[in-house]
């Protein structure tokens, strides 16, 4: 059985996630504390201490850089999604770096605001180190204090994704691609404290989130048997 090792907050294990709800795929879950990353150490052979991994069978899968989507395109391969057609490879390619980069930096800002509801007790001392060794001593605190900017910046980094919407059902064409699962991700970091909602005037955002919670790769299935 497939099993995904992750942190259930995180925007990148939320993206793979829902991949496998997607595919329909039995799988299972390993939550590890953010202190203790001994057990991807170990499987990795000591050569990745991110999340998420995925374990399939003898297998190990993880990234090999910051710019990859190595278990993003196993999954595609191993369940035949259909998430990354090769005529979509480079605007998808653009797509996704600005969605990790812009939408994400602000994103995981805002949730973390709210750590101490999100990180079990007994991992948030080992979460408060980690954020602030690797922004600085305060950051959270800080972040809190600029909330109200961070929104309206998420806002505006939205309004591409809300245009794309006005058009289709999801971002690129009549069916999920591998950039709206990765939206997806990074958006269900952002609500995932549940302090939060999309913002209003992104109708079309917020209805094609709603589409994505619960999409279903067999109903595309069906279509290509009805239509090949």
């Amino acid at each position: 059985m497939t099993e995904l090792i992750q942190f259930p907050w995180s925007p990148f294990c939320i993206v793979q996630r829902r991949i496998l709800e997607f595919a329909g795929a039995r799988f299972k879950i390993t939550n590890i504390p953010n202190s203790d990353r001994s057990l991807v150490w170990r499987l990795t052979r000591q050569r990745y201490y991110g999340v998420p991994i995925i374990r399939d069978g003898k297998s190990v899968i993880f990234e090999v850089g910051e710019d990859t989507q190595v278990i993003a395109k196993y999954l595609d391969t191993k369940f035949q999604l259909g998430l990354f057609p090769w005529e979509q490879e480079g605007t998808q390619s653009i797509i996704w770096q600005y969605i990790e980069s812009q939408v994400e930096a602000i994103g995981f800002k805002l949730d973390d605001i709210y750590w101490r509801e999100v990180v079990p007790p007994s991992d948030q001392l080992g979460f408060l180190r980690h954020k602030e060794r690797k922004f600085g001593r305060g950051c959270l605190d800080q972040w809190r204090a600029q909330q109200k900017d961070l929104l309206v910046q998420l806002e505006q980094r939205l309004v591409p994704f809300e245009e794309m919407l006005m058009y289709r059902p999801f971002l690129l064409d009549q069916r999920p691609r591998f950039v709206d699962f990765d939206l997806y991700g990074i958006l269900g970091n952002f609500l995932y404290s549940g302090h939060y909602r999309l913002p209003r005037a992104h109708s079309h955002l917020k209805t094609w989130y709603r589409r994505m919670t619960g999409v279903q790769y067999k109903s595309f299935a069906r279509e290509k048997e009805l239509h090949p």
